[in-house]
């Protein structure tokens, strides 16, 4: 059963589905889903800003919004922060340019940005892998205080990046849609790779509008002509539906903290790490 599933897999028509269901959540009809969808995944629906029935459809339920104060935001100088609601689902050192999927997978930075010279910068550095499901908050928000400097989009499939995708295709993130933000800190860089999955039709950044309807099949670099400032939980994008984001850090950037471990829920706001270099001594 397992092998024709993997077959299955394979096979499936991944951006087919996506439409016909992402026309579906989008089809007024859809919102009186909302109620079962609540329910069947237990969603908490004190933390979200609007009651079900001002939720056009389905989709507009999926890329939510909470109400203010809902995430905290860590305020110390110095912390890392989730950027999403998830499941941490691997978290360690890149080495030499390669960083773990799954156990006894790895995949190399370069194949997962589609991009030499930005590999470089994460050589030896390191990382997390946040798994949001269909039951999570899906907007993303910036990890630490920083600047946008360039964004970059990859085509591909939407293999579905639950456990199952995950441990049946090898080089996962590398074959599935993706969109990067690189982000500049005061003590070094960071990308923020989010990668969509079947049913995920669509990862939009906050601060563009529509980067894959525009590009859609055609691979995109583009470097910002004025860098954009952000700062730690400043929304940055969503997702429609669950899927993944992948955190680099530059090498000696974050240290992460030791409870944080495959299987660890996280929710955005809340402390994942600090600054190896503290930010008052590289101000000094």
């Amino acid at each position: 059963m397992k092998i024709f599933l993997k077959y299955l897999l394979f096979c499936l028509p991944h951006h087919t589905i996506t439409y016909f269901i992402g026309s579906f959540m989008k089809a007024p009809f859809s919102r009186f889903a909302i109620k079962a969808y609540v329910k069947f995944y237990k969603i908490d629906m004190s933390m979200i800003e609007k009651p079900l029935h001002e939720y056009k459809n389905l989709n507009e339920f999926f890329k939510r919004t909470l109400k203010p104060h809902a995430r905290p935001v860590d305020a110390h100088i110095d912390t890392l922060i989730s950027p999403a609601d998830g499941t941490v689902t691997q978290v360690g050192e890149i080495k030499n340019g390669t960083l773990i999927q799954a156990k006894g997978e790895s995949y190399t930075v370069e194949s997962l940005l589609n991009d030499k010279n930005k590999a470089r910068d994460f050589r030896n550095g390191s990382f997390m892998t946040i798994y949001l499901s269909p039951k999570d908050y899906h907007r993303i928000h910036a990890p630490i205080d920083g600047s946008i400097t360039d964004y970059s989009y990859i085509p591909g499939r939407l293999y579905p990046v639950n456990k199952f995708g995950v441990d049946a295709v090898k080089g996962i993130f590398t074959k599935n849609e993706r969109i990067a933000t690189y982000l500049n800190s005061a003590t070094g860089q960071l990308a923020i790779v989010k990668i969509g999955a079947l049913i995920v039709g669509s990862v939009q950044l906050a601060f563009k509008d529509q980067v894959e309807e525009h590009h859609k099949g055609q691979p995109l670099k583009n470097t910002l002509e004025t860098m954009l400032p952000v700062y730690k939980g400043d929304e940055i994008g969503h997702f429609e539906f669950g899927s993944t984001v992948i955190l680099l850090f530059e090498e000696n950037l974050i240290s992460i903290n030791p409870s944080i471990e495959p299987g660890s829920s996280v929710k955005m706001g809340q402390p994942l790490g600090h600054r190896v270099k503290r930010l008052e001594q590289q101000i000094n």
